[in-house]
């Protein structure tokens, strides 16, 4: 009886690994067919939207979206180099991880001991599309196999148009042209460098941050875009 018995859950262990893995397979075989779309088709939402529509559910907040995407000839250059200065000064140089920027987090965090983070806009753009907000060990391991195909199927260029349209900007407000009328009444093809810093600043805590509130790291981000010839 006692051997079995192991030979029982012996098997049934080993029939709850193949379907656990079986169902991991075909759940990225779907996120790779939703990247494969979306090179050509625009996202009428994200994981990250429906997050914050759930969230707003649980803790019946009033919410409302604020979403239209644009193609990136009418997003402001100043507002592209903004974000890459502030979020990904190397995107157009790595493969979708950044580990020059790792070794420097690790670094701060040994010397320091705070934690930062060193997310490239392709780790990012991968949350925001198919993942959620929520930080743990298991979001990591579903986003770090989806960062290389991502690079390879969208192309620098529409991982950057994706980016700058999906990303959060406050409650509700997603993309640059929903962060443009929101926080300055103008579309995103007239954002001034100025105020692209300021909604460059905001991006690691867009529920928290405003750009009223951003002089000195928007000051930083100018500077760092001056010294990159921008």
């Amino acid at each position: 009886m006692g051997k079995t018995s192991k030979r029982r859950k012996s098997g049934f262990a080993a029939r709850l690994v193949r379907r656990i893995l079986l169902l991991g397979l075909l759940l990225y075989g779907a996120a790779l067919l939703v990247l494969a779309a979306l090179r050509w088709i625009d996202p009428p939402s994200t994981a990250v939207q429906a997050e914050r529509r759930i969230e707003s559910w649980v803790t019946k907040r009033e919410y409302r979206k604020r979403y239209r995407f644009i193609p990136l000839e009418r997003i402001a250059p100043n507002l592209q180099r903004a974000v890459l200065t502030a979020e990904d000064g190397r995107f157009y140089s790595h493969r979708g991880f950044d580990w020059v920027e790792v070794q420097n987090a690790i670094e701060d965090e040994i010397e320091s001991g705070r934690t930062r983070g060193a997310s490239t806009l392709t780790q990012q753009l991968v949350k925001n599309l198919l993942l959620t907000t929520w930080r743990s060990p298991v979001r990591k391991a579903l986003e770090y196999p989806l960062v290389p195909p991502a690079e390879l199927i969208l192309g620098k260029r529409r991982i950057l148009e994706l980016y700058l349209n999906v990303v959060e900007w406050g409650p509700g407000v997603y993309g640059a042209e929903a962060a443009a009328q929101y926080h300055f009444g103008v579309p995103a093809a007239r954002l001034t460098r100025e105020q692209s810093a300021r909604l460059a600043a905001i991006l690691p805590a867009p529920l928290r941050r405003k750009p009223a509130r951003m002089d000195r790291y928007a000051a930083q981000i100018l500077g760092r875009m001056a010294q990159m010839g921008w």
